[in-house]
């Protein structure tokens, strides 16, 4: 796939770019191929990277006492960030590594602010990417707070139902905040209680 190609779908995807402003993002963008366990983020680093998701996934985690918390997957078509050190120039909190063998682009806050002060159908673009990452963190917190553990994996099935195939169950598991043995309880009938 052509950079001209991942960007006439981005536009289709999210919203529509000019031809100018898609010419000129095809000058920055950057199309890296990765290996499955690549880190795009590091905890402590400090990353002004954004990156689409041609091909693969990748996941977002905390250590936190000695515990992996998964916190977020991106799949093909969507981007994906360390969102607080991107805004607000502080170090990542959280890793970002590749679950599979992925094509992803790369864009660095400065190209993505100086498209956006430029071009207004890029800053629209950030904006519905921005709302979208806004509204499923959202659903996840009251995912968190009102279902109980077979509606949660219900729920993810239902916005990915390829997920179990692709994504080690620990990580969902914790994702789902419930424990691997209680993923597999509900992932197999038989074996409920």
């Amino acid at each position: 796939m052509t950079k001209e190609e991942i960007i006439h779908k981005i536009s289709e995807t999210y919203s529509p770019l000019t031809l100018e402003c898609q010419q000129e993002l095809s000058e920055y963008v950057s199309i890296l191929s990765l290996k499955k366990n690549a880190m795009l983020v590091k905890e402590g680093q400090y990353s002004d990277k954004s990156f689409f998701i041609l091909k693969g996934c990748a996941r977002a985690y905390y250590l936190r006492d000695g515990k992996d918390i998964t916190d977020w997957f991106g799949f093909e078509n969507e981007f994906i960030s360390s969102i607080i050190s991107f805004f607000t120039h502080q170090p990542s909190p959280h890793y970002i590594e590749l679950l599979e063998d992925s094509i992803l682009i790369e864009l660095s806050r400065s190209q993505i602010e100086h498209l956006s002060n430029k071009y207004h159908d890029f800053e629209r673009l950030i904006r519905i990417i921005v709302t979208k990452t806004m509204l499923s963190q959202q659903e996840k917190i009251a995912s968190m707070q009102f279902y109980n553990a077979e509606q949660k994996y219900e729920n993810i099935l239902a916005i990915r139902s390829d997920i179990a195939h692709r994504v080690p169950l620990t990580h969902i598991a914790s994702y789902l905040g419930i424990t691997l043995e209680t993923l597999s309880r509900i992932r197999n009938p038989k074996n409920r209680i």
